[in-house]
């Protein structure tokens, strides 16, 4: 007790630090009213027992997606225990549940749950393992039969489940009220990626994108409503200086207009000033925090990538030692495949190559561009943005990558090949 007296005796600056964590849901959404009056709208006909359109939600990380369908789910539940119809709203995250066999048990379970079984004592119907997709597909339609009713999926980070399994559970999903009598379901689909598309079959991108609602990044004075509304109920009145909100949501408008990321900067800026016993919130500890949260989740991101990514990003690390600020896609395959050649990795193709590199570059690890060559054609050019030392710090505390021979390469003979 003696060590913590102090922290608890502490509440000079928060009164509800919960507050500012992305899973806290308020009571007003600002700045998405008219997403969320159109996602209403294209539900409503759930509620006369009528199946709404599929939709598929795009926007990038920290545009208020997965609230705003949270929030739309939760009072199209409410009005519908209302008017004495059924609608229930099953929320995935497919990051997680990311195979067809767990997510259609994953939903068979989740009515189960809604149907009186009290949530602190669940009844799997379905094992998360062991029996033939057939079966869990038979066993989903009889739940959703024995319930009734409309039942909306949402599917967040829908494309997660789509490169990892592929369409056949959209397929399936997308096609399911054909075998039911006494149900419908309408599929919500969440994405940051709106490339994902190019994954599905051209029947399953028309079953499922019935309607699209894009989610606009926010701007720097929307993103200072959002803070506002938050700091009025994390912190104690008058602890932060006036400047602190406008920098963090400057900030993170050059971000790609990011709440999560701003939520994140006022946060850790107010921690920091708790931990060092201050009585205010300042700038210094919001650009203290910005450079924290910058090598946090750099460091985060690159060390839970694949082998292969993290190998194509040691190929742009090795070009840039070599005296290349910016290079090409062509030559980080070229040193790529000598990496792969190296540690025994299985090499993969130019165009693959690519897509790795867009995925690294939609992550934030490096930039790119593409540019005109001419009578050449088209190229496409990276460079670092992040300290390159730092990158490669974490690329090589994987064991394949850690490799003596590889700090062994030829550079000179690689140089001579780019000229």
């Amino acid at each position: 007790m003696g060590l913590f007296k102090k922290y608890l005796a502490n509440k000079r600056i928060f009164k509800n630090r919960e507050v500012l964590r992305h899973n806290y849901r308020p009571q007003i959404l600002p700045h998405r009213k008219p997403q969320i009056d159109e996602l209403a709208s294209i539900l409503a006909p759930a509620l006369t027992n009528e199946t709404p359109s599929n939709i598929l939600i795009y926007g990038k990380t920290g545009t208020g997606k997965t609230a705003s369908v949270r929030y739309v789910g939760s009072e199209l539940e409410n009005a519908s225990s209302l008017s004495g119809t059924k609608c229930r709203v099953v929320h995935l995250n497919c990051e997680v549940i990311d195979t067809q066999y767990r997510v259609l048990a994953q939903i068979a379970n989740s009515l189960d749950d809604l149907d009186g079984h009290p949530s602190d004592s669940p009844r799997n119907i379905i094992p998360m393992t062991g029996w033939p997709t057939d079966q869990v597909y038979a066993e989903l339609k009889k739940q959703l039969e024995s319930n009734g009713g409309v039942v909306v999926i949402v599917l967040d980070e829908i494309d997660k489940l789509v490169k990892k399994s592929g369409d056949d559970t959209l397929y399936n999903l997308t096609r399911i009220n054909s075998d039911l009598r006494f149900a419908k379901v309408s599929i919500i689909g969440i994405s940051n990626d709106l490339r994902f598309t190019d994954f599905l079959d051209s029947r399953v991108l028309s079953s499922l994108s019935e309607e699209e609602i894009v989610f606009p990044p926010y701007n720097a004075p929307q993103l200072c409503d959002i803070l506002q509304q938050r700091a009025d109920l994390a912190f104690v009145d008058g602890v932060l200086e006036g400047t602190v909100i406008p920098l963090c949501a400057a900030l993170a408008a050059q971000e790609h207009g990011d709440a999560r990321r701003a939520l994140d900067l006022l946060r850790v800026s107010g921690e920091l000033a708790d931990r060092e016993n201050a009585d205010r919130v300042t700038e210094k500890h919001v650009r203290m925090a910005q450079e924290r949260i910058e090598t946090d989740s750099m460091v985060e991101c690159i060390s839970t990538l694949p082998t292969q990514s993290k190998a194509v990003l040691y190929a742009m690390l090795i070009l840039e030692r070599m005296g290349k600020r910016i290079f090409t896609s062509g030559e980080v395959t070229v040193v790529y495949r000598e990496i792969a050649r190296i540690i025994d990795l299985d090499v993969l193709t130019h165009r693959r190559i690519t897509d790795l590199i867009s995925e690294l570059n939609m992550l934030g690890v490096i930039n790119t561009r593409v540019v005109s060559r001419g009578r050449y054609g088209r190229t496409k050019e990276m460079w670092f943005d992040a300290a390159a030392s730092k990158i490669e710090e974490v690329v090589t505390r994987d064991p394949r990558l850690y490799d003596e021979r590889l700090k062994e390469l030829d550079t000179n003979r690689l140089r001579v090949m780019f000229r």
